[in-house]
């Protein structure tokens, strides 16, 4: 719980700062404009969702780099088929919730069955189903053009709240998943099973609980959410190209995930924790999209010290209390 207060507090101070330094020490209004406030919401919401996927796998002790790529398959290939090949609606939709169920099954057959190594198994797929994405395209952008326009309402939408600002539709989807997500984690059996399985598999296993069974169920939960993910994504930009569509969304999603608290040793993550390391990413990208003394080419080199500072201060503060402990 302390360290989701420090990173909200840390969320606030970059929010106050961005202001400051946007907005009042230059006289515009840019950053609290109702534009930009929406659309950092909508980012927020939309990485939130493959972030909350990804908790679940690194709770259980695990990693999955293939959620860009998945992405990618899913935001390209839907539109691909829909507007370029012509296929209903109605057989696209199922055919892109059961590829993302497959890939979730295939890397827990992999890892639990087979005994390969995570980080192994989701590497070959970030690069299998990125290529396997520009190879059916032929690499081709696929977009909708001007069809679809009520799903696409699904991400780009938004319910008004005023007649300035409206709460991103998005917005909604991510609380509907975190709440599920959160309901499965802290109020079931299968939550109290994963973290079990990520703080000691042996132990959980020696305990009667089916671990090959709760390491699939993570990543199907990630791979589904990732699928989820890159629907909205390509429904909120309207067309994507499958050679960086989804480019180092894995590494935002991870990020997020551990900036709110989850051990990449596994056994520990809350779902809000998750929400709020994803804002802080998003707030910090748009600081150096709007604060003109911040160069935007080192955009990556801003988030990663500020992770690693996180990850720093959140190992210095466990060494702190640990040695508290061990004084007492």
């Amino acid at each position: 719980m302390k360290r989701i207060l420090g990173i909200f507090v840390l969320l606030v101070f970059v929010y106050l700062t961005t202001w400051v330094m946007s907005d009042v020490m230059t006289g515009r209004k840019s950053f609290l404009s109702a534009f930009n406030q929406e659309n950092l919401l909508r980012r927020t919401a939309l990485f939130g969702i493959i972030g909350i996927g990804v908790a679940f796998v690194i709770i259980t002790g695990g990693i999955d780099l293939s959620i860009g790529s998945v992405v990618c398959l899913v935001g390209v290939g839907f539109p691909w088929m829909v507007v370029t090949k012509g296929i209903p609606l109605a057989i696209a939709l199922p055919i892109v919730v059961a590829v993302s169920l497959i890939i979730g099954l295939s890397h827990g057959w992999l890892i639990t069955k087979m005994r390969l190594q995570p980080f192994v198994v989701t590497l070959c797929g970030l690069l299998l189903y990125r290529g396997l994405t520009r190879g059916l395209t032929n690499d081709q952008t696929a977009g909708f053009g001007n069809d679809f326009k009520g799903l696409r309402w699904l991400a780009n939408g938004e319910i008004p709240i005023t007649s300035e600002f409206g709460l991103p539709v998005p917005l909604l989807i991510l609380a509907l998943v975190a709440t599920m997500a959160a309901i499965l984690l802290n109020k079931t059996i299968y939550g109290r099973y994963l973290l079990a399985l990520g703080n000691n598999e042996e132990a959980a296993r020696f305990s009667g609980i089916d671990t090959n069974r709760m390491t699939t169920l993570a990543y199907v939960i990630c791979s589904l959410l990732a699928g989820l993910g890159g629907l909205l994504f390509v429904l909120d930009t309207n067309s994507a190209q499958p050679v960086d569509f989804g480019n180092f969304y894995e590494l935002f999603a991870i990020a997020a995930a551990v900036l709110g608290g989850c051990n990449l040793r596994g056994g520990s993550g809350t779902i809000i924790g998750v929400i709020i390391g994803t804002a802080l990413i998003q707030l910090l990208r748009n600081m150096i999209t709007l604060v003109d003394e911040i160069p935007q080419n080192i955009e990556y080199a801003v988030i990663g010290a500020v992770i690693l500072a996180g990850a720093l201060g959140d190992e210095i503060a466990k060494r702190v209390i640990a040695a508290r402990r061990g004084a007492a």
